[in-house]
């Protein structure tokens, strides 16, 4: 791959920071620092890391003993990262397993600016529940909405893995201004899902979120893990596969299946512009007829306010 170009006005450069996780806690965060200091060194501003990076997957499996690994917001994570965000003069989307008080967890991601200061706070909306991501169990779903952060490099839009299956956070998080939206993700194969079901399962999984770029006019970059996790009999086998998109669907970069990788990529806010003047469909959408869009189902025939 290319190095960075130095950034301008018009650009900023994102690093993506994808690697595998032991059972050491702290052996985690410092691969984790390494490869912020390896983004950093390569020109990245703002760098995401993979979702729950510092513990292995522990959705995996239901044990109320898990819940130990949780931390309060600021705690040790954020004590560790906002002095390194300050020495490098970087952005960083770090994700936490957050306690905000006993028996209410979240899957969160703090983003800390260049000085140290935490910008703020994303929960994770969509919780998953299943085989294997029994999320359900440990998170409550987030309660902060759709945020977007501005980071001095670039106005960031963060969600977390199943999120990044929905539309409507995707554009709700591109209609407050997001040029950038960061997927923090841990998704892999169970136990059998390799060979055709398994390719269709990840080429679903980036389709959707080019789908996202392209519809939105955002670039989006998503950090996954990699690495096989859990004994045998329930064992995920996460298939990293980190990539950047352009706001035309390109796959700027992406990162192998098997091994730990940082990614760096420049983005350019011409082609951010271009996108949406020749593709403007913020200015095409018919506001007036998604009234019903926040209902569960639609039952029964159309009524006229949706025509």
């Amino acid at each position: 791959m290319k190095a960075p170009h130095s950034s301008s006005a018009g650009q900023f450069s994102v690093g993506l920071v994808q690697m595998s996780c032991g059972c050491n806690i702290d052996e985690n965060r410092e691969k984790a620092v390494q490869g912020i200091r390896e983004a950093a060194g390569r020109g990245a501003q703002i760098i995401c890391l993979q979702e729950l990076f510092s513990t292995q997957y522990f959705c995996r499996v239901i044990d109320p003993d898990l819940f130990r690994l949780s931390e309060t917001i600021p705690g040790p994570t954020t004590e560790l990262f906002a002095p390194l965000a300050r020495e490098l003069n970087v952005a960083l989307v770090v994700p936490v397993f957050e306690k905000r008080t006993a028996g209410l967890y979240y899957n969160s991601a703090v983003v800390i600016g260049t000085s140290g200061q935490r910008l703020g706070v994303y929960r994770k909306s969509h919780i998953p529940d299943d085989p294997h991501f029994f999320e359900k169990y440990y998170f409550t779903p987030g309660d902060v909405g759709y945020r977007v952060f501005d980071t001095g490099f670039a106005k960031v839009g963060v969600l977390i893995c199943w999120d990044q299956w929905y539309p409507e956070a995707a554009r709700l998080i591109a209609l407050k201004g997001a040029e950038l939206i960061v997927y923090p993700t841990a998704i892999g194969w169970l136990e059998g899902d390799r060979g055709p079901v398994g390719t269709q399962q990840l080429d679903a999984w980036e389709t959707v979120q080019r789908a996202h770029a392209i519809a939105n006019g955002v670039y989006i970059a998503c950090a996954n893990r990699v690495g096989v996790e859990g004994r045998a009999g329930q064992s995920v086998t996460f298939w990293g596969r980190s990539f950047v998109c352009s706001p035309v669907g390109d796959v700027m970069d992406s990162a192998s299946t098997k091994k730990d990788e940082v990614l760096v990529s420049v983005c350019d806010r011409a082609v951010l512009e271009n996108q949406r003047r020749e593709w403007p469909f913020f200015r095409d959408r018919r506001i007036d007829t998604y009234a019903r869009i926040t209902e569960r189902y639609l039952d029964g025939e159309s009524d006229s306010a949706d025509r």
